[in-house]
């Protein structure tokens, strides 16, 4: 736990050094954020419950088929990584915020996969919308490589977001519809180990 709050006070080291350039920025009602993290179900809920955060919808993004399926991108040819799209109230929830969630939730030591999930589909990555977001994320990137917890590198991407793909009906909110399924894939993938391993502590 006090690796986590000594990362995160270094973060806010750095956002404060990022914030004077972008105080200027009008604040929109609402924003959108993009990140990959592996298993979009396991992404969800995080931000689900995180005040300020309006929706979650998971999809896929980063590739060049359009309008891919999930057979498509579960190939690993498409280019696409699952991810999950957040529409948020930034005078409520920061973007900043946002990333600090991000980051404790994946692991970013592994390039092509996330826990049990291999593949090009399954990278990590943070997908900005606009240069305030790139700024952010690339602070945010430098913080944690400053005081990461662990010794390997980081090697989660920070690319801008192209199109983003909405996933089939039966992938959104998958561990609300279906919870026991869901308990069992998480645990077997062994991603809350992982990031205890990784971080001191599951996430709540």
């Amino acid at each position: 736990m006090l690796r986590i709050r000594h990362w995160f006070a270094i973060t806010a080291l750095f956002m404060a050094g990022v914030a004077p350039a972008l105080a200027q920025s009008p604040v929109a009602k609402t924003a959108k954020a993009t990140f990959a993290g592996g298993c979009f179900w396991c992404m969800e809920p995080p931000y689900d419950k995180l005040p300020g955060v309006i929706s979650t919808t998971s999809g896929y993004i980063g590739g060049t088929v359009k309008n891919p399926t999930y057979e498509q991108v579960s190939t690993g040819r498409t280019g696409h990584t699952e991810a999950v799209q957040i529409e948020y109230d930034p005078s409520k929830v920061s973007y900043a915020k946002l990333l600090e969630v991000f980051w404790i939730n994946i692991d970013p030591t592994v390039k092509d996969a996330q826990f049990c999930d291999h593949g090009s589909q399954y990278r990590s990555g943070v997908f900005y919308h606009d240069d305030v977001q790139r700024k952010l994320a690339e602070a945010s990137k430098a913080a944690l490589d400053k005081s990461k917890p662990f010794k390997q590198p980081i090697v989660t991407e920070i690319t801008k977001a192209g199109d983003f793909y909405r996933a089939e009906d039966y992938h959104q909110d998958y561990y609300q519809k279906n919870p026991v399924r869901y308990k069992l894939y998480r645990n077997g993938c062994g991603r809350d180990a992982r990031l205890k391993e990784l971080w001191g502590k599951a996430p709540d």
